[in-house]
């Protein structure tokens, strides 16, 4: 697949495997979703490159992990014919149901070597009302 005509259930599908706790907890898989040149902008205000993130994520708390977020305003834009553009906005739920966070997320996804990786990353939080 190129990026020409891109494929949102594709893109999501990969952007939701960064929100599973079992991949996130994954070195092995984390840092074959993400590029080698990986650098994340994180909703904390903290700047991660790809070592920093499969660490950070490996030891994220267990409580953390499991807050998987609703994804909505899901979209996907070609920037070339081997780069898109993800933007979303996430959720996450307490256990009760109630909103703990939302955040407005941006990925750059790249082919290299066959293989679509995350080149970058962003979340900001959308402060409550």
């Amino acid at each position: 697949m190129t990026a020409d005509n891109p494929d949102a259930t594709f893109f999501r599908s990969l952007e939701q495997k960064l929100h599973r706790p079992d991949i996130r907890r994954s070195r092995d898989a984390v840092r074959a979703l993400l590029a080698d040149a990986f650098v994340e902008f994180g909703s904390s205000g903290t700047v991660y490159d790809k070592a920093s993130i499969i660490e950070a994520l490996a030891s994220e708390s267990t409580a953390e992990a499991v807050l998987v977020p609703d994804i909505h305003d899901f979209a996907v834009l070609s920037l070339a014919s081997d780069a898109v553009l993800v933007t979303y906005r996430s959720s996450r739920h307490r256990p009760d149901g109630t909103a703990e966070r939302t955040t407005l997320r941006s990925s750059i996804w790249k082919l290299i070597d066959d293989r679509w990786q995350m080149l970058f990353h962003q979340g900001t939080v959308v402060p409550s009302p």
